[in-house]
């Protein structure tokens, strides 16, 4: 398939919540598309990219309206600068998802929703969750997944306190140590032996730190699954 079409959609992108998972969706749906259409090809993509800082604040103080009120700025500033559809490219936002994409003035995908199609296309009906605390003990991913027919386990709360601290304190920063890696795999082992038949990467950083070729598990990479729904919404509708 060659040849570019002025037909397909810009591409919102909402991030900075990192802005190294930020990069990993610009890399991969530029990548795919030239895959696509040529050497030459670019998609249209527009992004916003926030301070972290002020929404860590706000996550720690658990302030999900303020949260709420600031993207949908970002969405609208996306709507104006011409964006036809947006991702927010961050698994712990999309705890406001759904009041979102009701006050949304440019249609949005949800990471979750394509990650359960994605889990669903695997036939796995039992998963581990990996992500911030928020994440993994708020009911807003759960249930979303549970609603899909989907079994999701957790770690222990001295892992869910770790993952989380690895995410702000290294992976958000571009540190990737060793030593946080093989803990992450334990805790991925120990989901495993409780019957996990795949691992949900929950949270866009932790690709950077464990990928396919550090354990035989099924991985769902959410920064990619997310992205690739984005190029395919840009180049089908």
């Amino acid at each position: 398939m060659r040849g570019e079409s002025a037909l397909h959609k810009k591409i919102g992108i909402l991030g900075g919540l990192t802005p190294e998972s930020t990069v990993t969706y610009y890399q991969h749906i530029v990548r795919r598309y030239q895959e696509l259409f040529g050497d030459h090809s670019y998609p249209e993509i527009i992004i916003y990219s926030v301070s972290f800082q002020k929404f860590e604040n706000w996550m720690e103080e658990e302030d999900w309206e303020s949260i709420e009120k600031a993207l949908l700025s970002c969405l609208e500033s996306l709507s104006a600068a011409g964006a036809d559809f947006a991702i927010i490219a961050t698994n712990t936002m999309h705890i406001v998802f759904d009041e979102l994409r009701e006050q949304s003035p440019i249609p949005l995908i949800s990471i979750i929703e394509t990650t359960a199609e994605a889990i669903e296309r695997e036939g796995v009906n039992t998963v581990g969750l990996l992500g911030t605390r928020f994440t993994m003990e708020k009911p807003f991913y759960r249930e979303e997944l549970e609603r899909q027919g989907i079994t999701v386990l957790v770690p222990e709360k001295v892992d869910r306190d770790y993952i989380s601290r690895v995410i702000f304190e290294e992976l958000s920063r571009g540190i990737l140590r060793p030593r946080s890696r093989e803990r992450f795999l334990k805790i991925i082992e120990g989901l495993m032996r409780r019957g996990a038949q795949g691992i949900v990467l929950g949270c866009t950083e932790i690709p950077l730190l464990v990928t396919p070729e550090h354990t035989s598990v099924k991985l769902f990479d959410t920064a990619t699954l997310h992205a690739e729904k984005a190029l395919e919404y840009a180049i089908q509708h």
